[in-house]
C-alpha cells in the first residue's frame, strides 16, 4: 500500500520502526489524526482496539482476513465509523484500482454486491 501512495503508520508497543515509519505504542499515542485502524489481530483482541480506534476519531474501522468480531463491528458502526470485517485491504485496493493477477490473486470475479459483513 506504501507503493500506492498510502501512509502506513504501523503500532506495536514492540518495535521503535517498521517499514521506515515511526511505530506508536498505541493508537493513542499517534501524534497527528488516523483515518483508517487496519487490524491485524485475533478476534478476541478487536474491541479494545475498536474503542481505541473510536477514541483517536477514526473514520475506519478494518479488520482483515479471518477477522470476525462483531461486538467490535457494533461499536465501532454506532460511533459513527465505517467497518470492514474479513477483507485485505490490499487485494480490495487491487479490486478496485485494478492489478488483481499481480498480486497473484485473480478470482474472474467482478461483483458490486456488498458482501454482507461489510457495514
Amino acid at each position: 500500500m506504501q507503493e500506492h501512495g498510502y501512509r502506513i503508520v504501523p503500532v506495536n508497543p514492540n518495535y521503535d520502526e517498521i517499514l521506515g515509519e515511526t511505530c506508536y505504542p498505541s493508537l493513542e499515542k499517534i501524534p497527528f489524526d488516523v483515518d483508517v485502524v487496519d487490524v491485524f489481530q485475533r478476534a478476541e483482541f478487536v474491541l479494545p482496539i475498536a474503542e481505541s480506534a473510536i477514541a483517536v476519531d477514526a473514520k475506519v474501522f478494518w479488520m482483515q482476513l479471518g477477522i470476525m468480531n462483531m461486538e467490535a463491528v457494533e461499536t465501532a458502526h454506532e460511533a459513527g465509523m465505517d467497518v470492514v470485517m474479513n477483507r485485505c485491504m490490499k487485494i480490495e485496493h487491487a479490486r478496485l484500482f485494478g492489478g488483481l493477477n499481480f498480486i497473484g490473486v485473480n478470482t474472474k470475479i467482478i461483483s458490486a454486491a456488498r458482501p454482507r459483513w461489510v457495514v
